[in-house]
C-alpha cells in the first residue's frame, strides 16, 4: 500500500466510529453489487440482441 494509502485509512480509523466505517463499506458494497448486476444484464440483452439478428 502507498504512502497517501496508508494516510487515509490512518484518518479515516481515528475519525470515525467502527460502526460508521463498516456502514461505509456496507454502502459501497451495495452500490457496486447493483452495479455488477446492471452490467452483467446489459451484456445478457446485448448478445441476445446479437444472436437473434437484431440490428439489421
Amino acid at each position: 500500500m502507498n504512502k497517501i494509502g496508508i494516510i487515509l485509512v490512518s484518518f479515516f480509523l481515528l475519525t470515525l466510529s467502527s460502526c460508521e466505517v463498516i456502514g461505509g463499506i456496507f454502502k459501497a458494497g451495495v452500490g457496486v453489487g447493483i452495479f455488477i448486476v446492471v452490467a452483467i444484464i446489459a451484456v445478457i440483452i446485448f448478445i441476445v440482441a446479437k444472436v437473434s439478428g437484431g440490428g439489421k
